[in-house]
């Protein structure tokens, strides 16, 4: 499936097997406004302030008629969004390229040269003007999910690869190691890209001794899952992002020691989390329509001829 495909169908996936307990703990209260959206799902779960859990733009309130979520804001999404009559998105991911978005507290704001710097401005300005005047609002959700336990993000994307909660054999905040039927690492890493290609992922990166018999795999939190992190859970293999390894420090580790590292694409480790907020948000709030709309991997996949 093309990618532009993949992002025009905006219906929720069907997750399957994964039936999970999405009403526990979960405030029950009546939701009208975007503001309303956002203390709900602020109190899903305690987070370190300060947080860049918070409306990034729009009237707080503004009263909901359809809620949109995905994992990162793109313009594209965002036109798809508006042509479905969604008026607030929850989305994970920064809105205006920067991770405080519009506070100015980034690199990217503080000393980037020109004419980089005017390019970035521009492309901040038109994006927020359009957002302004088609009276969304957006909601960014990162913190939350990201610590939230049972589906949150690294939950999230082991139950995409087949891993249940229960087979999760040791964690700690951000990553979970989970048992696996005994295989070699070529054979596991094959069955992750496997489970993968549904997120439009083209295939995995992988590094380490491919003969290695694995009977854990290790993973993270989108950028926190740097395996150096995790390594006093001991999983066999872990499993990181392109965002966070650079192949001259963890991948030549993994090569020297043979130790299994599996790289996929951050959109990709983050999509079933944020699906299955929206499942979450659809089963304890009925009164709103929420539209999930599909991303997972974030680029392209050009093969050679």
């Amino acid at each position: 499936m093309k990618r532009r495909d993949f992002i025009i169908n905006t219906s929720l996936i069907s997750l399957g097997s994964l039936s999970l307990g999405l009403h526990a703990n979960s405030p029950q209260r009546d939701i009208h406004t975007a503001a309303d959206m956002q203390d709900y799902l602020r109190g899903l779960h305690e987070v370190g302030e300060p947080s860049v859990d918070r409306i990034v733009i729009g009237n707080p309130l503004t009263k909901i008629s359809k809620v949109g979520t995905c994992w990162q804001p793109y313009f594209s999404t965002l036109r798809k969004a508006k042509e479905q009559e969604i008026n607030l998105m929850i989305v994970h991911e920064p809105t205006f390229y920067a991770h405080w978005d519009l506070d100015g507290k980034d690199e990217m704001f503080v000393s980037t040269p020109s004419p980089a710097k005017e390019k970035y401005v521009e492309a901040v300005e038109n994006k927020k003007r359009w957002i302004e005047e088609n009276e969304m609002v957006i909601i960014r959700s990162h913190d939350v999910p990201d610590i939230l336990k049972g589906f949150g993000i690294p939950f999230a994307l082991g139950l995409a690869l087949g891993y249940e909660n229960k087979d999760i054999v040791r964690s700690k905040d951000y990553y979970n190691v989970y048992q696996v039927a005994p295989d070699s690492a070529w054979n596991v890493a094959q069955n992750i890209a496997n489970k993968l290609m549904v997120l439009n992922q083209p295939g995995v990166a992988f590094y380490g001794d491919q003969d290695r018999m694995v009977s854990t795999v290790g993973l993270g939190t989108g950028c926190i899952c740097d395996p150096t992190q995790y390594q006093e859970l001991n999983p066999d293999l872990v499993i990181a992002i392109d965002d966070t390894v650079r192949t001259w420090t963890q991948t030549s580790y993994a090569e020297d020691t043979g130790d299994p590292l599996v790289v996929i694409n951050h959109g990709t480790a983050e999509e079933m989390g944020m699906r299955l907020l929206n499942q979450h948000l659809s089963q304890n709030i009925p009164d709103i329509e929420f539209i999930h709309l599909n991303q997972g991997c974030t680029y392209r996949w050009i093969p050679g001829t």
